[in-house]
């Protein structure tokens, strides 16, 4: 059997377009190439420039080729009793039989297989499966990227390190996999039953490798034989051997053995000793250390030595996953090879993060799957996932489309958990974590775990007095969210979904068939009690439907309470949402009707929950079938969710509670489906007194973007700390900077440039904007980072930009336009260096974009948060109250510290050099403006006419090149 390997270029995607370049490596059944075919092809109609601007092909390249009745004549006999392989084999498999047929073959009929697919299932945990991308990753040589001939060569040997992958599997990996991807029919199952055929005949199998359990091949093994890290002795030796300052020199010694050009920073030692003192002195610590401190190995080093020294748990949180990840693959890594004893670090999610492999098995052996064709991908990835994962985190995972869809069926929660009754619990991946969590000295979690863990009455984390709250500067938002209620289309829809789709498919229909089966006196009452509630989901989901159309309505039909959040900034969505703030005495007048509409989902979901209630405790009772035990379980868990979303709902539509803000948000994209609905408290600094600086002994709160203009009152206020610094309860410090700013770095600000007229929608402004940005882009060849506050002068930008800047081969990225994926747009920009990224709210932080990828910054406006907001708009509302301005104590605050997030984009590491062109005249015109510049970090400043931007922007340029100190 040989494989045909093929990539096509085409003039575009569309049934109409023509292919101009053919691609063709055969392989035989040993993968070595017998024979390649490329050539162009003449196409009927001329080339877009985009596709010559991506593939470098242009038409005189093409004039001369041959037809493509001619290079069929070719290409044919060559697929022949072929395999046909391509990367999206769809695309390139849909072009060559619109040409097969047009020049009068038959169609191909054989075998396809999709390198896509197959990488999706054999390596889950590639973060993009982007053909240049994945070359780049495997070292396969690729250098002419959109070239159908070296796409084609690059293909064949992605394919054939996929089946080495697939020769390496363990057999029972690939029996399931097999299983799974369907009979000989499929193409994919085919593939996997040939490799586990070709396995089945192979004499010797490596039994230690993985562990093998019901009919699975895994990494990880039993947990509960995981040990403390320390014997008794071992503990009494690491107390009595060290001092801190003995600790630390071994550290930094081992540190700089192992990392090539290793400098000890100031500021980090600083950081060591504020933490450290922190611990000791049994206080509170706000410290706040920019970009390029260190801080992560700040406050771990300490935290380590005194955890072990005090045999104390100390509790890290993060703002985000991502954030636990890098501690996790690359900061803990390195502590482990440096320690001079044993030590062990946990990372702890919420439980959603961990994968069940009670759910999981049942969905594989009954192939149980709500979208057939993406859930089977989905469930191949993770039974490859399952024989290399020692975690079984969502995170580690690349889903496809609806991926996520299948995670929410299978993943780990509490109400379904048959905890020690589960064939799976040694195993679990979610109690592994807990236990490493209850054995370790520091465990990484993260903020929305810290207050999930509270609202379940500290029953997820273990005892903890020592508290890091890194990115602390996210911790009020996040309390916001836990702490209040938010409700989605979703929230009902989904759970409704899985118990029971239809009269026919759903999980509840699967457990009545189940009964059927079952000898038992009572299963005929128990599937009568079922069938009784069938009916009512239809009926619930059409007043489901019904409020939500009702509370979209609210908000597009003009409401006077109701604004469009794409038009004012940063609030709600990045592409723009209608907002409406409920007020309880002030509710619109269709309110009363959506309180009629939520009796009528209220009744519905009573008339659901309590019966299945009932009929589920007296099936856990009577039978004794362990399949039916398990599929109750995952029922009642899901009913319970339906419970908490009917609780929920009826505190929302009450809008009663006087500390609370409630609102409603929608996309006018997803209409109805996308309104969410929220109630937070207006003010959570009580709380969080209540919860850490009360009870905690020491709380080290750290981020880069804590003060303004050197003060931290403003943090100390949100985070409930006041007065906490003159108790000596808590000590503030700002750590400087290790970069020297003054020289890395110019911000200018063109001080004729026009004051923006209304929210986004300003012609004059937009223009000269984008002739400013076209001429500062060409003269630093792209390689500019634009962020914007407003999604909609973002998309009014975007447009005339890009015509601008096509002429000089730069490309523009923009965010919600391009893509709307953070990760996937940095990655091109990087990748491209000649590109201009536009980004609204995410990117003004947490983008690392080091080197000489980003030159330049420009920011549009500054980053105020909309005064009508509702939440913006209550909080100012209580210091209205207490006779504050809220101006002055809330929205430069938080506006100060977004533009210092937005700045801290340019310089990364102590070689980045850059320019910050600020287009917003007020940081010089008004009297708040200082308040922004005086929290930069020491650049160099400057105001000068839009004529001299260019000029002041090559001679600063230059003599960074040259090395030589700028005037």
């Amino acid at each position: 059997m040989n494989y045909a390997v093929l990539d096509l270029e085409t003039t575009g995607h569309s049934a109409g377009d023509d292919i101009i370049q053919v691609g063709l490596v055969l392989l035989d059944e040993e993968l070595k190439v017998v024979r390649t075919y490329s050539s162009f092809v003449k196409p009927s109609i001329p080339i877009p420039a985009f596709i010559t601007g991506l593939t470098g092909i242009d038409e005189s390249m093409t004039a001369d080729a041959p037809e493509l009745e001619e290079v069929l004549l070719e290409v044919v006999p060559l697929l022949s009793d072929s395999v046909l392989v391509a990367h999206n084999v769809g695309f390139d498999a849909g072009f060559l039989n619109a040409a097969l047929d047009r020049c009068g073959y038959v169609p191909f009929d054989g075998r396809r297989l999709d390198t896509v697919e197959l990488l999706r299932i054999l390596y889950p945990t590639l973060t993009t499966y982007q053909l240049g991308a994945v070359t780049e990753l495997f070292g396969i040589a690729h250098d002419q990227h959109h070239r159908a001939d070296s796409d084609a060569m690059a293909t064949a040997e992605l394919f054939a390190a996929c089946c080495r992958k697939l020769d390496g599997m363990p057999l029972l990996t690939l029996q399931r996999l097999a299983q799974l991807l369907g009979d000989d029919l499929d193409d994919l199952g085919w593939l996997m039953s040939q490799f586990a055929m070709k396995k089945e005949m192979q004499t010797s199998i490596d039994l230690d490798a993985y562990t093998y359990f019901r009919q699975f091949a895994m990494k990880a093994g039993d947990w509960t034989e995981e040990q403390h890290p320390r014997n008794e002795e071992e503990q009494a030796a690491s107390v009595a051997d060290w001092t801190f300052p003995s600790f630390l020199a071994h550290i930094k010694a081992g540190i700089a053995a192992i990392v090539p050009g290793y400098e000890e920073r100031d500021p980090q030692n600083m950081m060591f000793q504020e933490v450290i003192d922190a611990f000791d002195e049994e206080r509170h610590l706000l410290i706040e250390a920019g970009t390029g401190t260190g801080k992560s190995l700040g406050y771990l080093i300490p935290a380590l030595f005194y955890g072990v020294q005090h045999n104390k748990k100390i509790v890290v949180s993060t703002h985000t996953i991502n954030l636990q990840e890098q501690l996790r693959s690359r900061d803990l890594p390195l502590l482990l090879a440096v320690m001079p004893y044993p030590f062990k670090a946990a990372v702890f999610k919420g439980r959603g993060n961990y994968l069940c492999l009670r759910k999981f098995e049942g969905k594989v052996n009954m192939r149980d799957f709500s979208a057939p064709a993406e859930d089977r991908i989905t469930a191949a990835q993770m039974v490859v996932w399952l024989s290399e994962t020692e975690h079984g985190d969502q995170e580690e995972l690349n889903f496809g489309n609806r991926g996520s869809d299948f995670w929410n069926v299978v993943s780990s929660d509490a109400d379904s958990c048959l905890n020690r009754s589960c064939p799976w619990f040694k195993r679990c991946y979610y109690h592994r974590a807990k236990q490493e969590a209850n054995i370790a000295d520091v465990v990484i979690t993260n903020h929305s775990m810290l207050f999930t863990d509270i609202r379940a009455d500290h029953r997820l984390l273990p005892g903890y007095e020592h508290l890091v709250l890194d990115e602390a500067h996210h911790l009020e938002d996040v309390a916001g969210k836990h702490l209040g209620t938010q409700l989605s289309y979703y929230s009902i829809q989904q759970p409704v979904f899985r118990l029971c789709k239809d009269a026919r498919n759903g999980q509840l229909i699967a457990l009545n068939s189940r009964l059927a089966n079952e000898g038992v006196e009572q299963t005929q009452k128990w599937r009568e009690e079922i069938d009784e509630v069938v009916p009512v989901f239809g009926e619930l989901r059409d007043e489901w439907d019904r409020l939500f159309e009702l509370l979209y309505g609210l908000m597009n039909n003009g409401n006077a309470g109701a604004r469009n959040a794409a038009q004012d900034g940063t609030g709600g969505s990045e592409a723009g949402q209608f907002v409406l703030r409920l007020r309880g005495g002030k509710l619109p007048e269709l309110w009363k009707e959506a309180q009629l509409i939520e009796e009528a989902v209220h009744g519905y979901l009573s008339q659901i929950i309590r019966p299945l209630d009932k009929v589920f405790a007296a099936i856990k009772e009577e039978l004794d079938d362990p399949g039916i035990a398990a599929l109750v379980t995952d029922l009642s868990g899901t009913v319970k969710d339906l419970a908490r979303a009917r609780e929920d709902l009826r505190q929302f539509i009450k809008a009663d509670k006087s500390d609370t803000v409630y609102w409603l948000e929608a996309n006018s994209n997803s209409r109805a489906k996308s309104v969410q609905l929220y109630a937070v408290p207006a003010d959570v600094s009580s709380q969080l007194r209540t919860y850490f600086f009360d009870t905690k002994r020491s709380v080290i709160m750290t981020s880069a973007t804590l003060s303004v203009q050197k003060s931290f009152q403003y943090a100390c206020e949100q985070l409930g700390l006041t007065g906490e610094e003159e108790a000596g309860r808590l000590k503030t410090v700002q750590l400087p900077s290790p970069f020297n700013y003054r020289e890395q770095a110019l911000v200018i600000i063109p001080r004729n440039f026009p004051v923006l007229k209304g929210a986004a929608g300003d012609p004059m402004f937009n223009e000269m904007l984008v002739n400013s940005l076209t001429e500062a882009a060409i003269e630093t060849k792209g390689r500019m980072l634009v962020l914007f506050t407003s999604y909609k002068m973002l998309k009014q930008v975007y447009e005339p930009l890009k015509e601008a800047l096509a002429q000089h081969d730069i490309q523009v990225l923009g965010q919600g336009i391009d893509s709307s994926n953070r990760s996937k747009l940095t990655r091109r920009f990087q990748q491209q260096a000649a590109s201009v990224l536009l980004g609204t709210s995410s990117f003004w932080e947490g983008v690392d974009i080091p080197g000489d990828a980003l030159t330049c910054l420009a920011i549009v406006r500054l980053p105020f948060q909309p005064p009508n907001h509702p939440l913006v708009e209550a909080k100012s509302e209580l210091l209205q109250e207490q006779n504050q301005n809220p101006f002055m104590k809330l929205s430069i605050p938080q506006a100060v510290i977004r533009f210092k997030q937005g700045f801290g984009r340019l310089v990364r590491s102590g070689k980045d050099r850059g320019i910050v062109l600020i287009y917003d005249t007020r940081v010089i015109d008004t009297y708040y403006g200082k308040y922004f510049l005086y929290s930069l970090p020491g650049p160099k400043i400057e105001t000068m006419h839009l004529d001299q931007i260019v000029p002041r922007m090559r001679e600063w340029l230059s003599l960074r090149e040259e090395g030589v100190e700028s005037p």
